[in-house]
């Protein structure tokens, strides 16, 4: 079994400490350490209570995911937190460190709760695809009432002890050693005469809520508008009815145990786990060990201050990091700061932030039109316009400047980092940080590592992807790199669609119904259809040498429909609506674009449209991962659930494919060809996997 718990007694008290290190789970050893600590101080007469704490830093951290669908050994939860539950001596959580999950539950089956002023406390399991499934939706409300509860388990975030204590999930926090402390309160009941309280048969709180339908309908609007598509929710919302409407403990014990079997056998619950997996995973790179030295980054340099390098800005202020951001003039430089200004007032007005946070924030960032004021940042990341040549002489001007050591980093969507690295005579110091906007929302930092760039470099930087709240993911220099190079193949052929003869409406409406929160039409309004127009203009590209599938955007263009920052593209946008309006003008000119290019228009299904913008994403994941771009396919995963909205109730692109059959999807690539072309020639490793019946995730056993 494993892990384990200590028994030993301290006064009157006796002491259980669960030892499963790192983090505590609820593994077998430590569930039939309880039962049986919890047994044995019931049948010691000089027992008055019993207190529960954790060793090392945590409480419980949850249970254990990697006995999820095996065989249980021992006792299982729900025994266990009977067995305290008929406790005639008071059980006290003494809540050292994290209690997430069944680790709270095991604490909410106490009688009481005495908690570490920095421990924290939470329900995750919503994030998992499952809901707490040991009496978590039924104690909770009986405690603190339903719609605090209801609060608590949909967000899924964990708070700390103080807040915690407000909420009245924990009696009392602790102002000096937890165990200490927790046996006087324990000793303290004891002494009042009241010495035990069950939750269980608790009844006030979810007495009051009893007949308010709309704590419920409110629940649910709330969790339709943030978690669009998930399962879980509505699974949740049921158990808290139950707690709420069926006066009876046990009877809402059996409905929580039926919504978390169906939880638990629904496809979202896997894949969230290996989306959960995953981003843990991609923190370890071959060749970069965990002990590889990082550089410590006190301060930043920011080159640019629109849009990207504001955001970029941003995010080291939000970390607590001094940044200077640097301008080509005054008044670009006061527009750039003015923007990041107003954009932290805005979270301010909604709540988010407190004035004084706003003020804190501010007073970390700095301007400057000087490059030699850069010298002493432990970092410096451009931001300029996207184009290789500027950016290499920015690198020149950043060489002559920053500090030995210091790490340069560009932030290109997709340009060649050996080419700026070889402008410095450092490239072991240069890294690509692709940021993703808007940067100080976005969790998605793209690290592209050049030829030369050292481990210490990546090491660095995975590490402060980590400190800014990102979920960083490595890549090769490949034009593109992940995510953008995929894209492409995604962007191609919604192109090709809607000249073929759907209309952008339709694809767009096919990709958000598998649950993208934009298709590649919305999106295009979004990101500015301007963009690649003027590129191509500005490089002198003839009409006949426009990509056909840019040729709608581009006249569009001529018409100053440039997407959402002129009210009208793809979509109409009416004043000051981001909710964009289907436009039979566009229809029409999509039509007359296809006849324009001898294009004879057909009807064309949901279902295809659907294989085609993923089929073609999944077969140029395949190249990557054949090329080495990207280290492994749920780093492609986390790039496209971060970074592009892919829905990681699918547990991304590779994941889904590895779902439906690589079989089938090789097969589907193969008639594509027959039909449409050499685009769609199979990717070497998919058609190697889909031959010999494996998947992408068996590259990773």
């Amino acid at each position: 079994m494993k892990g384990t718990v200590h028994y030993e007694k301290k006064d009157d008290i006796a002491l259980l400490t669960i030892d499963n290190p790192p983090v505590n789970p609820l593994s077998s050893g430590v569930r039939q350490g309880l039962h049986d600590g919890v047994n044995q101080a019931l049948g010691d007469d000089d027992i008055q209570a019993v207190v529960i704490t954790g060793a090392g830093r945590a409480f419980i951290a949850g249970a254990d995911i990697s006995e999820f669908g095996g065989d249980s050994k021992g006792p299982g939860l729900h025994e266990v937190l009977a067995k305290m539950e008929g406790s005639a001596k008071p059980i006290v959580a003494a809540i050292n460190g994290t209690a997430f999950g069944g680790g709270l539950e095991v604490a909410l089956c106490c009688d009481y709760r005495v908690a570490a002023p920095k421990a924290p406390v939470g329900l995750p399991e919503v994030k998992l695809g499952l809901l707490p499934g040991a009496g978590g939706t039924q104690r909770l409300p009986r405690l603190i009432g339903a719609e605090k509860a209801l609060q608590f388990i949909l967000s899924g975030d964990p708070i700390p002890a103080p807040q915690a204590q407000k909420l009245g999930i924990v009696d009392e926090v602790a102002s000096g050693d937890i165990v200490e402390d927790a046996i006087a309160f324990a000793l303290a009941k004891v002494a009042a005469g009241s010495p035990t309280r069950k939750i269980r048969d608790e009844e006030s709180k979810v007495a009051a809520d009893r007949g308010n339908a709309e704590l419920f309908a409110n629940a649910r609007k709330d969790s339709a508008r943030r978690m669009r598509g998930r399962f879980a929710p509505e699974m949740i919302i049921q158990c808290v009815e139950a707690a709420v409407n069926l006066q009876d403990f046990d009877a809402g014990m059996k409905v929580e145990q039926t919504c978390f079997a169906q939880c638990l056998n629904h496809p979202q619950r896997e894949a969230l786990i290996h989306m959960f997996f995953s981003e843990r995973e991609v923190t370890k790179i071959p060749g970069v060990p965990r002990d590889t030295p990082v550089k410590d980054i006190k301060s930043a340099g920011v080159v640019g201050c629109g849009t990207m390098g504001g955001g970029i800005t941003m995010c080291f202020a939000n970390a607590g990091v001094p940044v200077k951001v640097l301008e080509m003039n005054q008044e670009a430089l006061d527009k750039g700061l003015g923007v990041i200004k107003r954009n932290y007032d805005i979270q301010a007005s909604r709540g988010r932030m407190t004035s004084e946070q706003v003020d804190g924030r501010m007073a970390l960032i700095s301007g400057t039109t000087s490059y030699e004021d850069l010298a002493d940042a432990d970092i410096v990341i451009e931001a300029v316009y996207e184009n290789l040549d500027v950016k290499v002489e920015v690198f020149k001007k950043l060489e002559s400047v920053c500090k030995p050591g210091a790490i340069i980093a560009s932030n290109t969507s997709g340009l060649d980092i050996d080419a700026m690295a070889n402008a410095t005579s450092r490239p072991g110091d240069v890294i690509g940080l692709h940021f993703f906007s808007p940067a100080n929302i976005m969790r998605l930092l793209e690290v592209v590592r050049g030829s030369k760039t050292d481990k210490t470099t990546i090491a660095t930087s995975m590490q402060l992807g980590k400190t800014l709240g990102k979920v960083a993911v490595l890549s090769g220099n490949a034009p593109g790199f992940i995510g953008n190079r995929m894209l492409a193949g995604y962007t191609r052929q919604a192109g090709e669609i809607i000249l073929q003869g759907a209309t952008p409406y339709q694809v767009d409406k096919v990709i958000q119904e598998f649950g993208m929160p934009m298709g590649p039409f919305q999106m295009n309004d979004l990101v500015g259809l301007d963009l690649g127009w003027r590129a191509r203009k500005l490089a002198g590209m003839k009409q006949e040498d426009v990509p056909i599938t840019a040729r709608v955007a581009d006249k569009l263009c001529e018409l100053e429909r440039f997407g959402q920052k002129t009210n009208r593209g793809f979509y109409i946008y009416p004043e000051g609506s981001r909710a964009g309006q289907a436009d039979p003008e566009v229809v029409k000119l999509v039509e007359e674009t296809s006849a324009e290019l001898g294009i004879t228009r057909r009807e064309i299904g949901d279902e295809e449209v659907l294989q085609r913008c993923l089929y073609a994403l999944i077969n140029e994941g395949a190249r990557i991962l054949e090329e080495g771009i990207a280290l492994r396919p749920c780093d492609i995963d986390i790039v496209y659930t971060n970074g592009y909205g892919f829905p990681d109730v699918t547990g991304g692109p590779m994941f889904w494919a590895d779902k439906q059959g690589l079989d089938k999807i090789h097969e589907g690539i193969l008639k594509f060809r027959d039909e449409y072309g050499d685009f769609w020639t199979p990717a070497p490793l998919l058609e190697r996997l889909a031959k010999e019946g494996k998947t992408f995730a068996s590259l990773q056993d």
